[in-house]
């Protein structure tokens, strides 16, 4: 992904990061087994914040000063998604709940 936007900066990121664990996959309705690709929303229980890490260090980098970054996150996983934020410096974390009232998305910004 860097090497085909080294030379570019944006204004705003947004991501929909697999974010079903694999324990939770048995909770999955089963056209979403048949008919998603699991890669795209399957991560492991032991590492289920490593796309979040990845993107949040490239916004670091290619987000412009005030540029805002968006997650599609897991409902369970809302605080270690903002503390991992956090802990990269971004500031002005919002925890965004869904229509059914679940934390969906999370909203940041790079100071």
């Amino acid at each position: 992904m860097q090497e085909s936007v080294s030379d570019k900066m944006f204004d705003i990121i947004v991501s929909n990061p697999p974010y079903v664990t694999e324990s939770e996959k048995s909770d999955m309705e089963d056209n979403v087994l048949r008919f998603e690709p699991h890669l795209a929303l399957f991560v492991t229980d032991e590492n289920a914040l490593v796309f979040y890490e990845k993107i949040a260090d490239f916004a670091r980098i290619y987000l412009n000063k005030g540029g805002v970054l968006f997650f599609e996150i897991n409902r369970e996983k809302g605080c270690q998604v903002e503390a991992l934020l956090q802990q990269r410096g971004f500031k002005n974390i919002e925890r965004v709940k869904d229509i059914s009232g679940n934390e969906r998305m999370i909203k940041a910004v790079k100071e």
